[in-house]
């Protein structure tokens, strides 16, 4: 109800309340010789044009706008439970949500599946690190890759390009360890979170459904950020691929020319 409308509806009611209480003091007021001349006591006959007065008045000032705001309210409130928030729909929405609840279960099990496949004792401490989904484990995984794959090999038993090309390889490959480690780990949160938001659907009142709304698509645009960041690691270690098939071609060329030179200083006339 507005409150324009209940402000006049006070008024009209105070109004007519004050005009009955007036006529009553008026009444009460009069002798009482004055009173008996009339053959009927006056103050019951006005009292009763004072109340069908009020009668009248809540008829038609205040039974008229109540019964307009009522039928007002009943539309809004069938338009509600009709269009904006069927019953029906909201029943099938939260069945869907306990549904989804069984499934989140079922795709933690599978989630959490061994998949280590090392048989050697150095491998499994690598493999270990790599599928621990625990960021904690990143500096043990540049230890055990060292130590399985080794580490750039001495000046003496390599030119420089070839030990820099060993090094960028051996850091690019580390890096996408430690990334795919991150990346479980976020992916663990998403699960939880989403497993969290289908809790609260299963319960949420109907107008909470922006608010859950507005949270699920916060964590889309997280999500599509830790995908973003998976590819673009992606793209990293196939970039290192292509610079060390670049950087072979180079070397191989390097050393052939170096061949060359020294083939034609030896075949020279005079050298011995």
């Amino acid at each position: 109800m507005k409150l324009p409308t209940l402000s006049r509806l006070w008024k009209i009611l105070r109004t007519a309340v004050g005009a009955v209480c007036g006529l009553a003091i008026v009444v009460a007021l009069l002798p009482s010789k004055a009173r008996s001349q009339l053959g009927l006591d006056p103050c019951c006959a006005m009292m009763q044009i004072g109340l069908n007065t009020i009668s009248g008045l809540l008829r038609n000032s205040v039974a008229m706008p109540l019964g307009s705001i009522q039928q007002s309210q009943q539309q809004s409130a069938n338009f509600e439970q009709q269009v904006v928030f069927p019953m029906a729909a909201i029943s099938q929405a939260r069945n869907m949500a306990v549904q989804f609840q069984s499934q989140f279960v079922q795709m933690r099990q599978l989630f959490q599946l061994p998949i280590s496949s090392a048989t050697l004792p150095m491998p499994q401490l690598l493999e270990q690190s790599l599928l621990s989904a625990n960021p904690g484990a990143m500096p043990q995984i540049t230890s055990n890759y060292s130590t399985l794959y080794g580490t750039v090999m001495p000046a003496a038993n390599a030119p420089q390009p070839v030990r820099n090309m060993v090094d960028m390889t051996d850091a690019e490959a580390q890096a996408a360890m430690k990334k795919a480690v991150e990346i479980d780990a976020l992916a663990n949160l998403e699960l939880q979170a989403a497993e969290q938001i289908n809790q609260q659907l299963q319960t949420a009142a109907p107008g909470s459904s922006t608010i859950l709304e507005a949270e699920t698509a916060a964590w889309l645009v997280r999500a599509n950020a830790y995908t973003q960041s998976a590819m673009a690691e992606l793209v990293r270690v196939r970039s290192i691929e292509l610079a060390n098939s670049s950087g072979q071609l180079k070397f191989s060329a390097s050393h052939a020319a170096t061949l060359q030179s020294t083939g034609n200083q030896v075949l020279q006339p005079g050298v011995q």
